[in-house]
């Protein structure tokens, strides 16, 4: 039988609970896939998940999102056969690994026109970028959106969809060079917010007026800021926790600030039907074959790197898409 490293966690912690070890990987049953990695991603729901934000039972697999070769499928698998390129954001994680046997309804068929290592890097940011723009809320050419951590690895792909489909993007980002790398992916402006007022700035942008959507995936530290920046009516997108979980909100506060709109959404919503997800997919593969989105990747790290890929991820050290080579 077939073995794997995989990347596994017996407690919740920081970087240092990463233990490798090597699995037996047995053939697949109804519904499920064998694939062998080329190339996994690396995401901050993996840092959420490691820690204990959002709790897992143990011992567990880490790493959500990977691309490779099917190798078997089992019964009732239509959609794949072995031999064929794939790609996947999906649960339960285990993408940390050489190969693994996992669900296959969220595996998505990969163009050959799409390099692995870039498939790995999109899934899952790229399927949030399509969710945050095209089944949250309307947003329509000539709309603002203000994106936080645009130079991040959603946030990338974000600036760039905005371009393409002729919305506004506003991105804050934590210096001056990360702010570049936003304008130049597509943003009409970038704030730096560890020197300036992202709230006044946006205003000033907006020429008082607000922008129509706020993605935000920071969490605690820009929640109430962003509700700020939203003109009457608008719709607050909080998608993520980077930076630690948003407190509880009183709900008359959004009366209060123009009759605001909040949702909490989250990818494995969306994909959770079958036939959205590989829509989805099909969606995102077309705006990167179109050019539309290209995917930058500035980190690379081997498997047994793990515990420093995350280390330098928690520490806002990376830029673009991170992958973990296999």
């Amino acid at each position: 039988m077939a073995t794997a490293r995989t990347v596994i966690i017996r407690k919740h912690g920081g970087p240092e609970e990463f233990e490798i070890e090597t699995r037996e990987v047995g053939d697949p049953g109804p519904g499920e896939i064998r694939i062998r990695h080329e190339v996994a991603g690396l995401n901050f729901i993996d840092a959420y998940q490691r820690s204990g934000l959002y709790p897992m039972e143990m011992p567990h697999a880490m790493g959500m999102e990977g691309a490779g070769i099917v190798e078997a499928v089992g019964e009732g698998v239509t959609h794949l056969k072995a031999g064929d390129r794939a790609a996947y954001a999906a649960m339960p994680p285990g993408a940390y690994a050489d190969a693994r046997v996992m669900p296959a309804a969220q595996v998505c068929p990969l163009p050959e026109g799409i390099a692995f290592e870039t498939a790995a890097a999109m899934m899952l940011k790229g399927l949030t970028a399509e969710y945050l723009f095209c089944r949250t809320t309307p947003i329509k050419a000539g709309d603002t959106v203000l994106f936080h951590a645009a130079a991040g690895g959603v946030g990338l792909i974000a600036c760039q969809w905005a371009k393409s489909e002729g919305i506004r993007l506003i991105g804050t980002a934590g210096t001056d060079e990360k702010c570049a790398l936003a304008v130049e992916s597509g943003a009409d402006a970038c704030i730096n917010y560890r020197n300036e007022d992202f709230v006044a700035r946006v205003r000033e942008l907006t020429d008082g007026k607000g922008v129509d959507v706020v993605m935000d995936g920071v969490g605690k530290d820009t929640f109430d800021g962003s509700l700020d920046c939203l003109k009457p009516l608008g719709m607050m997108i909080s998608f993520g926790n980077a930076s630690g979980p948003v407190p509880p909100l009183n709900i008359a506060t959004l009366a209060a600030k123009g009759s605001l709109k909040v949702t909490r959404p989250t990818l494995f919503t969306h994909i959770g039907d079958p036939d959205t997800c590989q829509a989805m997919a099909r969606h995102l593969f077309d705006k990167v074959l179109a050019g539309d989105v290209t995917l930058r990747i500035d980190q690379r790290y081997p498997l047994d790197q793990i515990a420093e890929a995350h280390r330098a991820m928690e520490a806002r050290e990376t830029t673009g898409s991170t992958v973990i080579t296999l």
